[in-house]
């Protein structure tokens, strides 16, 4: 079996040096890049498994760097993750409305970073997600119709948020499946619309609000994430 390619593009050499260790010891091939403009070249000739991405790089930065990536056929479905110091929400945000699909802060656990790249793996080729999410669903007093992008409980329509409705769908067409609040984000997020783990506790409370009797149908998972009752 080959061995999983990672892009680590970061201009800080003991940085850098540490996560390729830390990759290198689970399996991954791991190639280095002190610019955005190195690793530009060498995706000509060689796509990776995964991009690991510093915001504040010399020369291009970082988000220039994830919104062509993104914007560009051959490398838009490569899974990346920005490695960043500037950790407030509106710099992940911005990541995010761009395309990245996760973040992690410095300092960092490598640990904890290479768990996060193989749980972004393991969601992006994972089934349970590839949830169809067109045509009208019925549960019960419950009706979801995609393409009205309404919802009506007892005939009810509820005035829902994006997020609400998105999350809602996409729950109540896997009853009983168990989603991680990453899931859900890879699931629901829009080419142009920016939703992060921490939003989705909040979308799910005001959505269980409007719900009213019937909010209880979503249950907390404890230390996992959320389900639609069966």
């Amino acid at each position: 079996m080959e061995k999983p390619i990672a892009f680590v593009i970061e201009d800080h050499e003991h940085i850098a040096q540490l996560i390729a260790f830390n990759f290198q010891s689970q399996g991954f091939h791991v190639e280095c890049f002190e610019n955005a403009e190195l690793a530009q070249i060498a995706l000509k000739t060689l796509l990776p498994n995964l991009i690991l991405l510093d915001l504040m790089l010399p020369g291009r930065n970082g988000l220039e760097t994830c919104r062509i990536l993104k914007s560009e056929e051959r490398t838009k479905s490569i899974p990346l993750i920005m490695v960043t110091a500037k950790g407030t929400e509106a710099d992940i945000v911005k990541g995010l409305e761009l395309g990245a699909d996760d973040y992690v802060t410095k300092p960092f656990s490598p640990e904890v970073l290479i768990a996060r790249a193989k749980a972004l793996l393991r969601r992006l080729s994972d089934p349970k997600i590839s949830v169809p999410s067109t045509g009208k669903l019925q549960r019960g007093s419950l009706t979801i119709d995609p393409i009205k992008r309404e919802v009506l409980v007892n005939d009810a329509k509820l005035d829902l948020t994006f997020s609400e409705f998105e999350i809602l769908n996409f729950l109540a067409r896997k009853p009983g499946w168990v989603f991680t609040r990453g899931q859900i984000v890879d699931a629901i997020r829009g080419q142009n619309y920016a939703v992060t783990e921490r939003s989705i506790d909040v979308a799910l409370v005001g959505l269980r609000k409007k719900m009213g009797e019937h909010g209880d149908n979503i249950e907390t998972v404890r230390g996992v994430g959320y389900r639609y009752k069966e």
